[in-house]
């Protein structure tokens, strides 16, 4: 009995001193105010997730250097999405449930954004979203409300589809487009929305519109059908792994037309899968440019590079932009609060960001300039920029 009594009375012991070393942890844990970086880092957009989470954690580092929020530590929780919008929901729901986030930044993709907003009006957690460009991220498409928590730092498609229609139009003085849409995409069916009526109203005929799904392979079929009608351009707002087969193959058939797209061609690996000479004569609008001579650009790029050995993209930046916009705002509400974050999100107003003096609108949405990337011999090069 003696040698029970011994054992049930050590065992006790070191429950109680696991029980403390746990306490301990959620002791330290409680000083650190946690934030949600949740992004495509696998799956078929994971060169732009990666990017946007690599600038988000930058952003989080250096305000740790300068000592914190609120007297308190930032903590990135970081979350992978798989480039899903079921993911992106069952993600958030963790964030916001089981890791007591705070706020949550991130997502590239409108239909992963809207699926992550869903969770964040539900849980009445923020959520920033870095490079969702559709409306309906932002505003609930059945009843036309602005949704309370959700926000973004990226200018939107109505915005984005004129400027692309314009710049064919106007510097390009083409008038005869053949679209190609992603049809599993909210993203690429809204951009060719908005572009086709800027184009139709700017005096421009679609000749052509030709539909696809990511993940396919071969474009031969819809390029054939299109290379038939001679378009003078094709704009195609997709993301960068199918525009780079599109691209290859349509140069493989000899369309030499130029190629318009948006913000989802800006990836390392659409030269990687196109080729750097199939993509002269193409363009696509962008949030920035790693080309802007602006010293608080120059100043990021050079951080940036120190950081992680390599220039950043637009989803860098805009990780960067969104983590610190969403900092600046816990400093404004002066707690720590969701709700009170909430509120002073809606509030931005002339955030110095990178890309851009960053204010956002009643609809929280993001005003703020594009800019047109013209692709040369495989390299990024500025075009021009265009405001509001």
């Amino acid at each position: 009995m003696k040698k029970q009594s011994f054992r049930l009375t050590a065992m006790v012991i070191a429950m109680l001193l696991m029980a403390g070393i746990l306490a301990g942890c959620g002791s330290s844990a409680s000083n650190d105010i946690r934030i949600g970086v949740l992004n495509e880092l696998t799956g078929g957009n994971a060169t732009m997730g990666n990017s946007a989470t690599n600038g988000a954690k930058m952003a989080i580092k250096e305000a740790n250097a300068k000592g914190g929020v609120l007297g308190k530590q930032l903590a990135a929780v970081v979350a992978d999405n798989k480039s899903e919008p079921s993911e992106s929901a069952n993600a958030m729901t963790k964030l916001a449930t089981q890791d007591r986030v705070v706020a949550v930044t991130g997502v590239f993709s409108s239909s992963n954004a809207i699926a992550t907003s869903n969770v964040a009006e539900g849980t009445k957690v923020p959520f920033l979203a870095v490079g969702a460009t559709n409306p309906k991220v932002t505003v609930d498409e059945k009843s036309g409300k602005v949704k309370d928590y959700t926000f973004r730092v990226c200018f939107i498609d109505p915005f984005q589809g004129t400027v692309g229609a314009n710049f064919v139009l106007n510097t390009l003085k083409l008038q005869k487009a053949a679209i190609l849409v992603d049809n599993s995409s909210d993203y690429s069916k809204g951009l060719a929305a908005f572009f086709k009526d800027a184009f139709t109203k700017g005096n421009g005929s679609i000749v052509a519109e030709e539909a696809y799904l990511q993940k396919d392979q071969d474009f031969k079929t819809i390029l054939t059908k299109v290379k038939a009608l001679n378009p003078e351009v094709i704009y195609v707002p997709g993301y960068y792994e199918e525009v780079g087969k599109i691209v290859r193959q349509a140069r493989e058939m000899g369309i030499d037309a130029p190629i318009v797209g948006g913000d989802g061609w800006d990836s390392p690996k659409l030269v990687e899968v196109a080729g750097a000479a199939a993509l002269n004569q193409t363009y696509f609008t962008n949030h920035y440019s790693v080309e802007d001579t602006n010293p608080v650009s120059q100043a990021f790029v050079e951080a940036y590079k120190k950081e992680y050995g390599q220039a950043p993209d637009a989803m860098a930046v805009l990780g960067y932009d969104a983590a610190n916009v969403l900092i600046d705002a816990i400093k404004r509400a002066n707690s720590a609060d969701p709700a009170k974050i909430r509120e002073a999100l809606a509030a931005t107003k002339d955030y110095p960001a990178v890309t851009g003096s960053t204010t956002l609108n009643a609809t929280h949405d993001a005003v703020k300039s594009a800019v047109i990337i013209e692709m040369k011999d495989g390299k990024q090069t500025f075009k021009a920029s265009v405001k509001p």
